[in-house]
């Protein structure tokens, strides 16, 4: 039986594959605790250096698979946030390693969210985001009512989940909502190199920037330079940082370690 999640390492990067294409990468438990154990196995290897999201076939994620929710013996919905996406959402933020979300098609409810969860975001020119939560009497969940408006603007934020309507992947580039939309044709291509060159950065630095911009989210301009100075300090404090000022000094490139 094929995986729902499949997990390959090339490199320095974690490849993560949602693989539900004949249900468009539609959520269910099963493949949400393995995505969870993925995430967790990919924060734990010192070898993984960046973590990069794809969908299978035409979708990234669909969102729930609402044949879990209407089947026999279904999940409340509390379990389906607190045990599922929940649980992804906090991984996302809180690995401190970047993660890419190459969005290759349609990213639809707890999908969308999923994807505006990690740290840069790309999508194919033909892919889309939708938050398709009121179109079934529901909120938005999985960070979407923290992040979206954090990254659109909250009259536009609002708009969008209430409305239900479609974004482009240009459209979600030109407001803010994503880093960059690809031309499909060179689209993994493009996407792979984003990851690659992640995985070849210093891991720490970029794991504490992460870290910063987190903090951010909750701090005043004050305590927000307290975490500037503590985390570059340890910034300071790690080879990656000697090895970066040699290079510059000896007019070469770098080679870090992620050390």
């Amino acid at each position: 039986m094929n995986e729902s999640i499949l997990l390959e390492k090339i490199g320095n990067v974690a490849k993560i594959t949602l693989n539900r294409p004949q249900v468009y990468n539609s959520m269910n438990r099963k493949m949400a605790l393995l995505l969870q154990t993925y995430l967790d196995e990919c924060n734990k290897d010192p070898e993984v250096r960046a973590i990069y999201i794809i969908g299978a076939g035409k979708a990234f994620c669909a969102g729930q698979d609402l044949q879990e929710l209407t089947g026999e013996n279904p999940p409340a919905l509390s379990t389906v946030l607190s045990e599922h996406y929940n649980p992804i959402v906090q991984r996302l933020r809180y690995i401190e390693k970047p993660i890419v979300a190459a969005v290759n098609g349609v990213a639809a409810g707890a999908g969308a969210n999923i994807a505006i969860a990690c740290d840069i975001v790309v999508a194919a020119e033909s892919a889309s985001f939708v938050q398709a939560f009121s179109k079934i009497g529901l909120i938005p969940d999985s960070g979407g009512t923290f992040m979206l408006p954090r990254l659109i603007g909250f009259q536009r934020a609002t708009a969008l989940m209430m409305l239900g309507e479609k974004v482009s992947a240009k459209e979600a580039m030109n407001i803010g909502m994503i880093y960059k939309a690809i031309n499909d044709e060179e689209f993994l291509t493009e996407s792979w190199k984003i990851a690659e060159k992640l995985s070849q950065m210093p891991t720490q630095g970029l794991g504490y920037t992460k870290r910063a911009l987190n903090e951010s989210l909750r701090n005043n301009l004050n305590q927000q330079l307290d975490i500037e100075d503590n985390l570059q300090t340890k910034a300071g404090q790690t080879a990656d940082y000697a090895e970066g000022v040699a290079a510059f000094l000896e007019k070469r490139v770098p080679v870090f370690k992620g050390a």
